[in-house]
């Protein structure tokens, strides 16, 4: 069973996010007070736990939120994952709408970690139904 293993939000685009127990997923706009909600298709970025996992087993020195994720997902290879699939966690649900991303140019994570994951593993997607989501949840397919 796939599940949530953190939740991260930030104020500002471009920095690491800090990790919170659960978050509020808003309908079409994203993660309640999280800098990249809004009207937009990059609402809630996903990365999945074992890549995480094996920056750090690389020798990185991350933690949750450290590339700007918002949720990390055990268990589900989310950069696999067709535009247009949609993740149920709890009654939310989310539809990817990209895989990967550009990085920006020198970005504070980038400085600070040395490489980010982000362009290549990172998803991202739009909140199709809200609710509020928190670690632990399942994360399933739909």
């Amino acid at each position: 069973m796939a599940k949530i293993a953190a939740i991260c939000t930030s104020p500002k685009k471009g920095t690491a996010k800090y990790k919170v127990e659960e978050a509020l997923l808003i309908e079409d706009f994203g993660v309640k007070d999280d800098a990249h909600a809004g009207k937009w298709h990059r609402q809630v970025s996903l990365l999945e736990l074992k890549k995480i996992e094996d920056f750090n087993a690389q020798g990185g020195n991350v933690k949750f939120g450290d590339f700007g994720e918002n949720i990390v997902i055990d268990g589900i290879e989310v950069d696999k994952l067709p535009v247009g699939q949609k993740i149920q966690i709890g009654e939310a649900i989310l539809e990817i709408t990209q895989i990967g991303k550009k990085c920006h140019n020198e970005c504070e994570i980038f400085h600070r970690v040395g490489k980010c994951i982000m362009p290549i593993h990172g998803v991202f997607s739009k909140v199709l139904k809200g609710g509020t989501i928190k670690v632990n949840d399942k994360a399933e397919l739909i």
